[in-house]
């Protein structure tokens, strides 16, 4: 049987799908979208990876570089969880008004903590921060020698993250 125009297309995308998920990871890869076509782009993210990865840098994915491409990406998303940095900087602020996702997250985790301590406020995740949220914050702060402001500061959110992490 035949090899045919389009079954060329889908193992382009697959090893273009590959690299751009090592990309995410490793910032030597450039950046590339499965497309179908090994153009310049696909071959310069493959002579990156060649150069990245200690094989010969030819640009052209030959058994040994696809077999490491397959093997590098299926290693990134088998490994240990990443780390989300949700906090913006060490000077931000969250309060009363704000919304957004890290709001839901702040309001997950203050769920979260009052799911294990009856004195803990129970706080709807709406995404929105609401005087109940407010309250929420005001409480943990407290239980934790905290200034009783209401507003997720660096350090509140660095007690809240250590507190939920210790569980």
């Amino acid at each position: 049987m035949p090899y045919t125009d389009e079954q060329k297309k889908e193992h382009i995308r697959e090893l273009q799908g590959y690299l751009y998920g090592i990309s995410l990871f490793d910032k030597r890869i450039p950046q590339i979208l499965p497309d179908g076509i090994y153009g310049k782009e696909t071959a310069k993210a493959v002579e990156a990876f060649q150069q990245a990865y200690g094989l010969p840098v030819t640009g052209e994915t030959d058994p040994a570089t696809w077999n490491r491409i397959v093997w590098v990406y299926r290693d990134y998303l088998d490994g240990a969880p990443e780390p989300y940095r949700a906090f913006p900087s060490r000077n931000y602020r969250a309060a009363l008004g704000d919304s957004g996702e890290l709001i839901y997250i702040i309001q997950a985790m203050l769920w979260k903590a009052s799911a294990w301590y009856d004195n803990m406020p129970k706080v709807s995740v709406s995404g929105e921060y609401d005087e109940e949220t407010e309250k929420a914050v005001k409480s943990f702060q407290k239980c934790c020698g905290l200034t009783e402001s209401g507003c997720v500061d660096c350090i509140t959110w660095n007690i809240l993250v250590r507190f939920l992490s210790a569980r």
